[in-house]
């Protein structure tokens, strides 16, 4: 048996039968809504408007202000909130909260609590649909979701991060359903520029425009008796979303020019990158259209969280270009892989694997090293075209992380307290940027 065989056999056996997920409590303890409780599971979104899962009646708290995340511990997000959210009296971006503590949002104080049941989440058998790989926990409760939306009509909006899948997850609720025969149509909402983007969606008729010269359909029409794919949906222009609305309303479209409604019969499925309950309260996206896309949520979970899967991914990507996976993944190469975080997720994984490939060379990572460079913020940082904007922006944001940290510990002589107090976070979270970025917390000062 290979060594490659060997891990594959490891990790099979290993995997989990049953994913669970934390459940916690919210006490409203201050505040307008005082008395209030709110049991949540994985996670909750606080605000004052009805996107909100826990709606306040606070005129400080925005309307979405903050998610607490239950997992191994409880996690709360600012969303970008105008008053920020407090935790021990300072304001957080991102920070843990101990069990039993509160935070401040507005004038409403909430206590966190954690509650001693979980529940359990389905789970696929199996790690391989329709493109959709993977043995984790996640990835099946993914693959299962999927396998249960497949054979329904009912509009879904994917979520995820650059590079995690997004489009396989579209391609397999097509694929897998009574849609199968009929075309999928892909629109990438973010690559064509806004003056073309209703053409492509609904067609024109000739001499709608310059250049005209003859009808043309649009994507809707194009998709009939299948499903058009609205991928990047978040980059649609705000003057072109009530168009759409009216469309997926209607199950009708009106071309460019034209003066009768075309019907058209197709599923509609959307993918972004962004979180589009955020984009709505910030008036960048339509909550109307928001709503009618999000009928069904799928989200798509990053690479770093499912590192497991990086071996099951690597032999499935080389045997989709013909490769003989053995001859390419080492037990030294695997380990790299999956040390690795993969900012740039499942394309990221693909596009080093190729590239390993097309030169015929071992496989290996760009920033394999110790620890990034410290960013120069007086210079322009060298823009590297050979990788995605996620993977690019994440370099440069790691850079900067372990600037600042170097440059607060020194400042701090190693006093994690301290150094937490003065970034705004907890000492949790700089722990945790000092271990991802190998430094040293230790610089001769107590941890007060």
């Amino acid at each position: 048996m290979s060594h490659l065989d060997e891990v594959l056999k490891t990790l099979t056996a290993r995997r989990a039968t049953t994913l669970r997920r934390r459940r916690g409590e919210l006490h409203v303890i201050a505040g307008p809504d005082q008395g209030r409780r709110h049991q949540f599971d994985g996670r909750v979104r606080i605000g004052a408007r009805p996107l909100a899962d826990l709606v306040l009646h606070d005129p400080k708290v925005s309307g979405l202000h903050c998610e607490i995340i239950a997992g191994d511990e409880m996690l709360v997000h600012d969303l970008g909130s105008k008053n920020g959210t407090f935790l021990g009296g300072f304001r957080v971006v991102e920070a843990v909260v101990p069990a039993g503590e509160s935070i401040t949002v507005g004038d409403t104080r909430l206590r966190v609590l954690t509650i001693a049941d979980e529940v359990e989440i389905p789970i696929s058998a199996s790690d391989h649909f329709h493109g959709l790989v993977g043995g984790s926990g996640a990835m099946r409760a993914l693959i299962e979701r999927v396998e249960r939306l497949a054979g329904v009509d009912t509009t879904v909006l994917v979520q995820g991060e650059t590079g995690t899948g997004k489009e396989r997850v579209a391609e397999a609720l097509h694929l897998a359903g009574p849609r199968a025969q009929g075309p999928l149509i892909v629109v990438d909402c973010g690559a064509i520029a806004g003056s073309l983007i209703e053409s492509e969606l609904f067609g024109y008729e000739r001499g709608a425009f310059t250049g005209a010269i003859q009808r043309n359909a649009g994507a809707f029409e194009h998709a009939h008796g299948g499903t058009v794919f609205l991928d990047e949906v978040g980059e649609l222009p705000l003057d072109l979303q009530p168009k759409l609305l009216r469309a997926i309303e209607s199950r009708e479209v009106r071309r460019l020019g034209g003066e009768r409604p075309i019907p058209f019969d197709a599923r509609i499925i959307a993918a972004t990158n962004r979180d589009l309950a955020v984009e709505v309260t910030k008036g960048r996206f339509r909550e109307d259209l928001y709503y009618r896309i999000a009928v069904v949520k799928i989200q798509v979970p990053p690479l770093r969280e499912r590192l497991d899967d990086v071996p099951l991914l690597a032999v499935h990507i080389l045997r989709e270009m013909g490769v003989d996976p053995a001859a390419c993944l080492t037990g030294e190469s695997l380990g790299r892989l999956i040390a690795h975080d993969w900012p740039g997720n499942v394309r990221e994984l693909r596009n080093t694997i190729e590239r390993a490939v097309a030169l015929m060379e071992p496989l290996s990572l760009e920033d394999e090293g110790e620890a990034p460079p410290p960013v120069d913020l007086t210079r322009q940082p060298r823009i590297d075209l050979l990788v995605p904007l996620r993977v690019a922006k994440q370099r440069l944001i790691n850079g900067f992380e372990r600037a600042y940290v170097t440059a607060l510990l020194a400042a701090t002589r190693g006093n994690v307290s301290e150094a937490a107090r003065r970034a705004g976070m907890d000492r949790m979270s700089i722990h945790r940027l000092i271990q991802r970025h190998k430094l040293r917390g230790d610089g001769g000062g107590s941890e007060r």
